[in-house]
């Protein structure tokens, strides 16, 4: 059950990508505007993570899967209310409020599993609870194709703004209903998980609850571990090329592929297939192969992917079903297999071998740093709308700098954009590199 949570913050990480690009064509937003979605939800991470530390610090890690879950149906029932009065911003509260259950789950689940067990096989099994990440992320993805981008009225933003008040008024609130079915659905599944650790028989490691570490005996213990402060600074870039590679990657096949944002969806699939797959290939691999020299080879192939999406053309070279790949693309999707050992790996790291004591709060900043998804975002979205962006200089003429009103980018700006995944993967490289085969010192 514990797993469970792993997937079910998934199903909300993933479906919430998709928000961004249907959020945009339902409200008629800029590409900025709508990255509002990701800032909020990944932003909440950076405020209530550090309230969950403090909470399973004094009251253990059970009290913090219970309010974690408690906090996200209550974020999930706010889709109500922002599909009745139409309004994106109360949308943004809701998504505000199930991230910060998720914040909640995260901080409390990851070194809940750590502590579960050896601390010898701590980085594997953690890699083995986040294989049922991905797995919610799929069903995230299946149920944003299928119940919420699928519902979306093909009329261009030019034929909405033409249309009667009261004609637009109906299809909006039938796309925001669409939005609104799998959120609440989902509340059911979290009642069920909160109602079976409110009755379940409490483990050893929840009888001790707090461990009664001060907070500042817990900050001084991290202040000597570097493992842990650089890792929350690889968690930053990790947890942001992410987010924002997974957000755009819909966009970049409209543009590059002319396809249609459920057909974009489909390739999003493919990308967290290759995910899930990876995954669990390298938490077997694990057993003969040290973790940060794993991740540093995946962050040297995730450079050279970001590298051919930049760069190579698109040039159909098959397809499969109904859709087209290029070499591009491909590209695209193979970034999300080499990014499939990262999170866990550096969370790991970062928190393996540091005193015990430590490890809640320790917890905490490693979760904050999924804020990066929120700077990372917005950051990537800069540079797409802006076909004169200095970043463009890295690409030659052949790339169109001509400005796409419906998608509003270019293809020059889309594809100078991943230079920023690029530098988060070097981030996540020099990481790997340095605390490769070192162990804490006590």
């Amino acid at each position: 059950m514990l797993t469970a949570c792993f997937a079910l913050w998934g199903v909300l990480n993933n479906m919430t990508d998709n928000l961004v690009p249907a959020f945009q064509k339902i409200f008629m937003t800029s590409q900025s505007t709508a990255g509002y979605v990701q800032v909020s939800f990944y932003g909440a991470y950076s405020v209530i993570a550090l309230f969950a530390s403090f909470l399973i610090q004094k009251r253990g890690y059970r009290a913090g899967v219970l309010a974690g879950l408690g906090v996200y149906c209550l974020g999930a029932l706010l889709y109500v209310p922002a599909c009745i009065t139409q309004s994106f911003w109360t949308y943004i509260t809701g998504i505000f409020v199930v991230a910060g259950g998720c914040a909640v789950l995260e901080t409390t689940c990851n070194p809940y599993v750590l502590a579960l067990g050896d601390e010898s096989t701590a980085v594997r099994r953690l890699n083995f609870a986040q294989m049922f990440n991905p797995l919610g992320s799929f069903a995230g993805i299946v149920l944003a194709q299928q119940l919420i981008l699928a519902h979306l009225n093909p009329a261009t933003e030019e034929q909405r703004r033409a249309m009667a008040p009261e004609t637009l008024a109906g299809i909006v609130h039938d796309e925001l209903f669409w939005v609104c079915v799998p959120y609440v659905g989902l509340c059911a599944i979290a009642a069920a998980i909160w109602f079976f650790f409110l009755f379940s028989k409490r483990t050893e490691v929840d009888k001790a609850g707090g461990d009664g570490t001060s907070i500042r005996t817990a900050l001084a213990i991290l202040a000597r571990s570097p493992r842990w402060y650089c890792g929350v600074v690889a968690q930053v870039f990790y947890v942001g090329v992410q987010i924002a590679a997974w957000t755009w990657m819909n966009v970049y096949c409209q543009k590059e592929l002319g396809v249609t944002p459920a057909q974009g969806a489909s390739y999003y699939l493919i990308a967290l297939s290759m995910f899930i797959v990876c995954r669990w290939i390298c938490t077997w691999l694990m057993k003969w192969f040290e973790p940060a020299k794993m991740m540093a080879a995946f962050a040297a192939g995730a450079i050279a992917a970001t590298a051919g999406v930049i760069y190579l053309p698109t040039k159909i070279l098959f397809t499969a079903g109904s859709l087209p790949f290029s070499a591009n693309i491909i590209c695209l999707c193979a970034m999300s297999g080499f990014m499939s050992l990262m999170f866990p790996t550096i969370y790991g790291i970062g928190l393996g071998g540091i005193d015990p004591r430590a490890h809640k709060l320790g917890a905490a900043g490693l979760i904050m740093a999924i804020v990066g998804g929120a700077l990372l975002t917005p950051w990537m979205a800069s540079v797409i709308g802006d076909p004169q962006s200095a970043w463009c200089a890295i690409l030659p003429d052949s790339f169109s700098r001509e400005f796409d009103v419906n998608l509003r980018l270019s293809q020059a700006s889309l594809r100078a954009s991943f230079a920023i995944a690029g530098i988060c993967f070097a981030v996540v490289l020099a990481y790997a590199a340095a605390f490769s085969g070192k162990k804490e010192k006590k």
